[in-house]
């Protein structure tokens, strides 16, 4: 049997684990942390550093194929793996790209993709020196996540937040909405599309609140939009599954915002909306199966669980029995046991024909479950 890999042992790879228990893989995980959410569903798994050089490369030599899920990783192992012929998915070369959102955002540039403008800064007085290019938002180059690395920039007075490192300066842009669409590339080259999905973004957070898809656009901005992603993925020359987000503005313009080279948020609600999951997805491209259908099964709504306000400590899941009994709503728990505020501790997927009671079922949701810390 195929021996696969995954580097990192979050929420992402125990959902990929589950869906790579449906065939015949010997599946091994590399974490430092060894009650990480997928240390107990692999076959194997492996304690170590995934930015380590030697930890990678050790763990990776006698696999035949290793994914992410995660972008901070050691590259140079990787590339040294495929070198060996390990098949790495996505290749070392689009992880490098996107990894650095400088480089990302330069690579958008290089490409002629529709992106805010941008400037390149490598410190903070860089960014006041700039202080007519406000407002705009801060992003670290490395290292930001979740949020994380991101701070509004929008007056002169705010300049003490900017980030002291490298990063992008992006000009604020009116957003009526933001979108998301999910591509998946096989090793021969072929693709295939999932349906564009709307999302809506907890404002202090900037983490997913919800989402619904299908979003519901006018043909030629579906069309712009799946023509970025197509051109997006394509340029990186890269087998695996790819997440793209895009701004959409009151002029139906379409922007790309950002890509991830692995299984996202933003396609968690495949699982049971669509008739082949991005889980199932990267799993066949990993194991040389042909791509399964990316197709719709029913509209669907997801709502990401996350940590209340002022929750420290174990997880405890107040109103989860209510949600547990509400139709067509599915629960995933990703067996996290400390909670803090804003950390993703699972979601919930909802099926319904109808958008409206889609969001009221959110609302439901959103307004029932919350997870609270205890000692």
């Amino acid at each position: 049997m195929k021996q696969i890999g995954i580097l990192g042992g979050g929420q992402l790879g125990r959902m990929l684990l589950q869906a790579a228990a449906n065939y015949p893989l010997i599946m091994h995980v590399l974490e430092n942390d060894p009650e990480c959410p997928s240390a107990h569903l692999c076959h194997h798994f492996t304690c170590g550093d995934i930015r380590d050089f030697d930890t990678v490369y050790a763990f990776g030599k006698a696999l035949d194929a290793i994914t992410i899920e995660i972008e901070s990783v050691n590259i140079e192992a990787l590339e040294k793996l495929e070198q060996e012929g390990v098949f790495v998915c996505p290749r070392p070369s689009a992880i490098r790209i996107i990894q650095n959102k400088v480089h990302q955002k330069q690579f958008y540039q290089d490409n002629q993709i529709p992106t805010s403008p941008f400037l390149i800064t490598q410190n903070r007085q860089d960014v006041a020196a700039v202080s007519n290019f406000l407002p705009a938002v801060h992003k670290l180059g490395l290292g930001g996540y979740d949020g994380k690395g991101v701070q509004m920039i929008n007056t002169p007075a705010d300049l003490p937040n900017a980030f002291d490192a490298p990063s992008v300066l992006e000009k604020k842009v009116t957003i009526a909405r933001e979108i998301a669409c999910m591509m998946a590339v096989d090793q021969e080259g072929k693709e295939v599309l999932y349906p564009i999905t709307d999302m809506v973004f907890d404002p202090d957070l900037h983490l997913l609140n919800y989402q619904i898809t299908p979003a519901i656009l006018d043909e030629k901005v579906r069309w712009k939009a799946e023509a970025i992603t197509r051109t997006a993925v394509r340029q990186l020359k890269s087998p695996g599954i790819f997440a793209v987000e895009l701004f959409v503005d009151p002029d139906d313009n379409v922007l790309i915002n950002e890509m991830a080279p692995r299984v996202h948020n933003s396609g968690h609600h495949t699982i049971e909306a669509h008739y082949c999951s991005q889980f199932d997805m990267l799993i066949r491209i990993l194991a040389s199966y042909p791509l399964g259908n990316p197709g719709m099964v029913m509209p669907s709504a997801l709502v990401n669980i996350v940590g209340s306000d002022h929750a420290f400590g174990l997880a405890t899941y107040e109103g989860l029995n209510e949600v547990l009994q509400m139709e067509h709503v599915f629960v995933h728990l990703y067996g996290k046991q400390q909670v803090k505020p804003g950390r993703k501790m699972g979601h919930t997927t909802i099926l319904h024909p109808d958008r409206q009671e889609l969001i009221h079922r959110v609302n439901r949701i959103r307004n029932t479950l919350r997870v609270v810390g205890r000692d």
